[in-house]
């Protein structure tokens, strides 16, 4: 009795689900979707955002440049959760528009024992191979043990922490949007409590900053998988089939997202570098740890912003990808639409509140004894905030090519904003010093809103393309 109530529970999760991707009124859509997916990001980057808060109040400006030193083999650490992850849902959304729940249910399960395997492996090389990767961040001899314990930290608790990012997709794409939300909140809260006993309490350093977020996300990814355990999703963990040609699918679905997370850290390393001698040449010896120390604020105010773009994004990708599947053209461009007016009016409002009060932001990460910190970051945020004019186009343009199954595209577009475009504009304003690298992110996202019209005009050919050939067999039939 019981296995059949569960049975028809997940029936009509099922059905009211694939209604409200395939008819809800778009706006409606956006707002029972989006909202909560903006909420749910935002959660997410808090952890960030009060970890650079108590670092930079608590431990101070050296402590606040290791952990930027070693943040970019933490986020390469999960960006190949999300290569999977994000890898799987496109194909996961798009089968479950074409009817198809079993090839849905394999490519799920699958994909959760990948990421839990890819985790193990990553934290044991950045456990036992912390101090090379630490050198080869641009650590020098005073950062590099405080970069190296933060690291381990991290490194230890990466097989749960990890997959964290994965379920939450897979809660959304079951229509557990509010579950979702209220995951990542608690995931936040108990960052929040647990960065206040390790670091005020226990009077803990980096090590207590790391442990707290890592704890907290391992605990969440534990309770996320709750309703998968409990068969109450639209999708349900199955006896795994392994192929090839899945292999193949998540690999270039999630390509995009992992390469353009992979890109930016790799841009990241050589941001550090020049920053360890531009912020020499500025300011003299141990400069160098200031720029760091600047650069990582900018990236901690960067989280107050790109969440909520990223959020609306993704949100919405799974009913994309689900009206993509079903050749519903006329409503995923409905469905679009709503995402590039929701985020274009994030970007303006995130523009404008970085500009306007810059010092306010900054003072949330830099000492007031830090004047030097403070000052600069107060300066860069001024010259960093004009990215979002046009970031939330980039962003949006991304999502919805990877939803639709574009992964060449997409990792057009990712490979070039994270990579290829900061490097060429940080070689070009060299000469400008630490304001070229501010300056750096607003021209990289210029370009990449330029390049995202040149790609949805190829996207539009190919749909009216398709839309050709269904009206011709039609009337061939």
């Amino acid at each position: 009795m019981d296995s059949d109530k569960e049975k028809g529970d997940s029936v009509i999760m099922k059905r009211d689900t694939e209604k409200m991707y395939a008819t809800m009124n778009p706006w409606k859509l956006f707002f029972i979707v989006a909202l909560p997916g903006m909420i749910s990001m935002f959660a997410m980057s808090i952890y960030s955002i009060v970890e650079g808060i108590f670092i930079g109040q608590k431990l101070g400006e050296g402590a606040f440049a290791a952990v930027n030193i070693a943040m970019p083999l933490v986020m390469i650490n999960f960006s190949l959760a999300d290569l999977i992850g994000v890898g799987a849902s496109v194909p996961i959304s798009i089968a479950l528009g074409r009817k198809d729940s079993k090839t849905a249910n394999n490519i799920f399960s699958c994909s959760v024992i990948m990421i839990f395997v890819t985790a193990v492996i990553m934290g044991a090389v950045m456990f036992f191979a912390a101090g090379p990767l630490c050198r080869m961040m641009g650590a020098d001899d005073v950062l590099l043990d405080t970069s190296v314990r933060y690291l381990r930290t991290v490194a230890l608790c990466s097989p749960l922490s990890t997959i964290f990012f994965a379920m939450d997709n897979y809660l959304r794409i079951s229509g557990y949007v509010k579950t979702s939300m209220a995951i990542n909140i608690g995931s936040n809260i108990a960052t929040i409590g647990l960065l206040t006993f390790f670091l005020l309490v226990l009077d803990m350093d980096v090590v207590g900053s790391a442990l707290a977020t890592s704890v907290s996300m391992s605990l969440c990814s534990v309770i996320a998988m709750i309703p998968f355990l409990r068969k109450k999703t639209l999708l349900r963990f199955t006896k795994p089939i392994f192929h090839k040609a899945m292999f193949k699918q998540i690999a270039a679905c999630g390509s995009p997202v992992f390469l353009n997370n992979v890109a930016g850290r790799v841009t990241s390393i050589l941001m550090n570098i020049s920053l360890m001698t531009l912020g020499a040449d500025a300011f003299g010896e141990n400069g160098g740890t200031t720029a760091v120390a600047v650069y990582a604020v900018l990236m901690y105010a960067s989280d107050l912003c790109w969440p909520l773009l990223y959020g609306i994004s993704d949100a919405l990708a799974p009913a994309i990808g689900y009206n993509w599947g079903a050749e519903s053209y006329g409503r995923v461009k409905k469905i679009v639409k709503c995402a590039y007016i929701g985020t274009g009016a994030v970007g303006l409002v995130s523009t404008a509140f970085l500009f306007f009060f810059p010092g306010t932001v900054a003072s949330w990460f830099a000492n007031a004894k830090d004047a030097l910190l403070l000052g600069e970051s107060t300066h860069a945020i001024r010259l960093f905030c004009f990215a979002y004019l046009f970031r939330w186009f980039a962003v949006t343009t991304q999502g919805f090519l990877s939803a639709i199954e574009k992964p060449v595209l997409a990792t057009v577009m990712s490979v070039t904003t994270a990579l290829v475009f900061p490097v060429i504009i940080l070689g070009a304003l060299w000469e400008l010093g630490l304001d070229g690298i501010w300056v750096n992110f607003v021209g990289v996202n210029a370009l990449a809103a330029v390049l995202g019209v040149f790609l949805l005009v190829h996207v539009k050919k190919e749909v009216r393309k398709r839309r050709l050939e269904g009206q011709n067999q039609a009337y061939g039939n």
